[in-house]
This record gives C-alpha cells, structure tokens and sequence, in this order.
C-alpha cells in the first residue's frame, strides 16, 4: 500500500466522520474502513490531519454544536444529544476545553452580531480549537 493510497483512504473515513459525526462511530470500524489496524490508523490519521481521529470527530460535534447553541431553541441536553454525545459531562468538558466558555454560557451570549457574517467566514472564525493553557 503506498502513503497516497493511505491519504486517500484516510479522507474517505475523515469525510465519513464529517457526514456522520451525530451518529456513534467506532474508530475500530473507522480504521477497518481504511485498510488498517486500530493503531495505525490511529497514528496515520494524526500525522495526515494533526490530531487523532477522536479529537477530529469532537471537534466536528462542537463545531455543529456552537451552530445549534446559536439558534436558542435548544437545551444544552438537546444539542448534547443531537450532535452524537452520550455524555453531557464530557459534551461540556470537551466543549468548555475547545470554545473557553461552558456551553450554557455560550448559548445565552448574544449572538447578533454574527449573523451578518457570510456562513463560510463564520465556519472558519468560529471553528473550535484546543486551547493550551
């Protein structure tokens, strides 16, 4: 198998990831998915993108969860749920880890200013990164 051969199956499984983030995906299938054994996968998919496909798929659930978040007209619980969390716990950790605020506290702030924004700007402005501290 040659390393163009591994990116592109390392795509496939990271474009999979973005359509499905709200359903359970196991990263065993995911790196079966890919020709290649959990922990190969695993370190492949980090040397490709820059972080494990774990903290990739969080970091897609966030993202889509800030975007719900913004709306109002859910609960924490709700979008928790919605963006494929089965922990409100972690959801908020996570959350809290990758935006600087608690995800109550991001849903009350006013969020009108952003709504002039084009949609492809907001996605790159407001796309949630690990904050080292």
């Amino acid at each position: 198998m040659t390393p163009l051969e591994d990116l592109r199956r390392l795509r496939r499984v990271r474009d999979r990831m973005d359509r499905e983030y709200a359903e359970p995906l196991d990263m065993t299938a995911l790196a079966r998915d890919a020709l290649m054994s959990p922990g190969h996968f695993q370190r492949s998919f980090r040397k490709a993108f820059g972080e494990t496909p774990y903290s990739y798929l969080m970091t897609r659930r966030i993202e889509r969860a800030k975007a719900l978040l913004r709306r109002g007209d859910l609960t924490v619980t709700e979008v928790c749920l919605a963006v494929g969390c089965t922990s409100l716990g972690s959801f908020s950790s996570r959350f809290t880890e990758l935006v600087g605020e608690t995800p109550s506290a991001y849903r009350a702030r006013d969020h009108e200013e952003s709504a002039v924004i084009p949609s492809c700007v907001a996605r790159r402005l407001t796309r949630p990164r690990r904050r080292l501290y």
